[in-house]
């Protein structure tokens, strides 16, 4: 007997553990909506800015570590807050070092439930895609085909929810490399707009208000994005002409 080979007993342990992860993510993910949903507002960080500041002066490196980890849990866990602690970065660090937390806290989260999703279901589904034959098949291959392209545009498409970003490219099986990549160069537009509401954000408490986060869908904010997007879907455009001219 092959002292080497995994008793079958281990191995479906093994397989039966594996989508342990995932599973655990989809479940805080749940109880995170309910239960998280009045507390990471922007009405809690009115209430405790002045705590947060006082912080922020006398222990700068503890707070921003604890707002990268929180903030990396809100992502990989798909809690509710994220907009907020985008704009908590800019309030608390300003918008060059808040856009730099911002982006490395979000693709360090996106990271994070990618690996989770690819460990729990994604090399078996997409093995199975892969056996297939149809419409999913002929979707995982152009999708491989342009992954950077379609990577990017999912993350600079406003329309696209981030744990959607998230969950599908790891299900799909694309290469991680190419994931982390578009991750962190698709964040980056998204984050520089919400620091730069978080910048001005004392005044607007003193004003007794909200962040208006509509500014998002402002021609001058939005058009830029949506041209970086056209961008990355230009090398799809190019080879869909091509294919229909035989060029």
């Amino acid at each position: 007997m092959d002292q080497t080979t995994t008793p079958a007993p281990a191995r479906r342990k093994s397989g039966l553990l594996r989508p342990l992860p995932l599973a655990v993510i989809l479940a805080v993910a749940v109880i995170g909506a309910v239960t998280l949903r009045d507390y990471l507002t922007f009405d809690t960080l009115r209430d405790h800015r002045e705590a947060l500041l006082a912080l922020r002066d006398s222990h700068f490196e503890i707070l921003a570590l604890g707002f990268v980890g929180v903030y990396v849990l809100i992502v990989a866990f798909s809690l509710p807050g994220a907009a907020v602690a985008s704009v908590t970065g800019g309030f608390l660090f300003g918008l060059g070092l808040g856009t730099a937390l911002n982006v490395l806290a979000a693709s360090l989260g996106a990271v994070a439930i990618f690996l989770a999703a690819r460990a729990g279901l994604g090399r078996a589904l997409a093995a199975r895609i892969e056996t297939s034959e149809g419409t999913l098949k002929r979707l995982k291959q152009g999708l491989h085909e342009h992954e950077i392209s379609v990577l990017l545009l999912m993350r600079l498409v406003p329309a696209v929810p981030f744990f959607v970003a998230n969950l599908v490219p790891a299900l799909v099986g694309v290469r991680f490399a190419n994931f982390a990549l578009t991750t962190v160069l698709g964040i980056i537009p998204g984050a520089i707009v919400f620091t730069w509401i978080g910048v001005g954000l004392g005044e607007v408490f003193d004003r007794g208000e909200s962040p208006d986060l509509s500014l998002l869908w402002e021609p001058q904010i939005i058009g830029p994005i949506l041209g970086l997007a056209a961008l990355a879907a230009l090398p799809i455009v190019i080879k869909a002409i091509r294919g229909r001219r035989n060029i």
